[in-house]
Parts: structure tokens; sequence; C-alpha cells
């Protein structure tokens, strides 16, 4: 059974936490999410087939993968949907590091993490970071490999333009969008090495495959990918 510090009690007493998803105050024991939450999560169950799935169909033919899951599914206008809204656009990096020890926590016990050497978010510009004050994907791994001991690797790969959000843009706008957007800048970094690109939300793969085929050019490296949630049409 988990201690609770005395501090911790009375911590929560003066400043208690809500629930990021449906806004009720959390218990003690409860993080991030409120055990309703937590158990009423899409979860996707990629991780038990993480070489043939809805994401890893997506990609099929356009980067080659090899491990590729999603934690949940999102769904508009639902607690799941503001998990990511805050993490993104509320000041909230705390939610991607929980999500990312949660999400970590669950797929270990399948050994999705076997054979994976480092970690690397999808970057954002230095102008987007600013402005944010984080990059959530960076957030979710810091969560990972608290849980895995997988490095996170840093400034091998970065974001040289940002036209404008991918939001309510289909495949062919979202592909012109990150067209030639990225660039490597320290291909050392992952030779030789079996990567898992950490996005926050995947809906059409056109970030993904613009980071893959950059990434492609990286002597020997294998590409698995996770993200936490995906934006599926069905």
């Amino acid at each position: 059974m988990t201690q609770i510090s005395f501090f911790s009690r009375v911590l929560d007493l003066i400043a208690p936490r809500v629930c990021p998803a449906c806004g009720c105050r959390l218990g003690i024991t409860e993080e991030p999410l409120c055990a309703a939450c937590n158990i009423a999560l899409p979860r996707t169950m990629h991780h038990l087939q993480p070489f043939d799935n809805e994401l890893a169909r997506l990609l099929w033919g356009r980067i080659p993968i090899e491990k590729c899951a999603a934690f949940f599914l999102y769904k508009p206008n639902s607690p799941s949907s503001n998990l990511i809204y805050k993490l993104k656009y509320f000041d909230r990096p705390d939610i991607g590091e929980q999500l990312g020890q949660l999400v970590a926590t669950e797929y270990a016990t399948e050994n999705f993490f076997d054979g994976i050497t480092a970690l690397l978010p999808v970057p954002l510009t230095r102008r987007r970071t600013i402005q944010r004050g984080y990059n959530q994907s960076h957030e979710i791994a810091r969560g990972i490999s608290a849980v895995t001991g997988l490095p996170i690797v840093k400034k091998a790969i970065r974001r040289k333009s940002f036209r404008e959000s991918q939001t309510q843009k289909n495949l062919w706008e979202r592909s012109r969008n990150v067209e030639n957007a990225f660039e490597l800048c320290a291909a050392e970094k992952l030779n030789n090495r079996h990567v898992l690109l950490i996005d926050d939300v995947i809906t059409t793969g056109a970030t993904l495959t613009a980071v893959g085929k950059e990434l492609m050019k990286v002597p020997d490296i294998k590409i698995s990918i996770l993200a936490l949630c995906f934006a599926s049409d069905k």
C-alpha cells in the first residue's frame, strides 16, 4: 500500500488537486486522473499488436516503422480531449509527464519498449516552444523516461519552419504544411539506434511521416512511434 506523508495530506487540504479530464477533486492517491476517468479512458490497446494495428496501417508505405501505438483515442468534446487541450494550451506540462508515466507503466508490462534504445520527442520550432513555454512531446517523453530509464535524445533534429496549425486540415493540406519542415542537425546522435518517436496527437500521420523521412537519412536507424492519442475517423 502506498504510504502518504502527513505533509502530502496537509497540502491536499490546502491546495486540492483536480482531475484534468473531468474537473473533479482528485483523491490523495489519484494521479494524474481520477479513478473514474482512468477507467473510462478510451485505450486503444495498440501495444498488444504493435506491428499491425489501425495506427500502424495508417503509416504503412509512407515510412518504415518497427512498432507503433497510441495510448488512447481522441474524442472531440470529451474528457480525453480535455487532457490534450489543457496540456497544449493551458500551461500544464505536468499532464504530459504524468500521462507519459502512465502509458509507460502499462506498456512496459507487455514488453513494448524492448529493443528501443532512445526517445525522440517530435520537435517544435524555437518560436513555438518559447510561446508555449515547453514542448508537450518532450514532457511526455520525460514521463516515459522516468519509468523506462530510456534516454531522451536532444537537438538531433529540429523543426525549422511552422506555417500554421494542422487543426482542421485534411491529409493533403497537412502533408503540404509540414513538407521540408524538419532538419537533421546531429545525425551522429542517432546512428545505429532504435528510436521511439514521441508525439501528443496523431491524426493523419503527416507530421510523423515528415519527421520519419528526415530520420531515414541516418545510417542504420530504426524507428518506432508512440503517441498519447489517435484521432481516428472511425
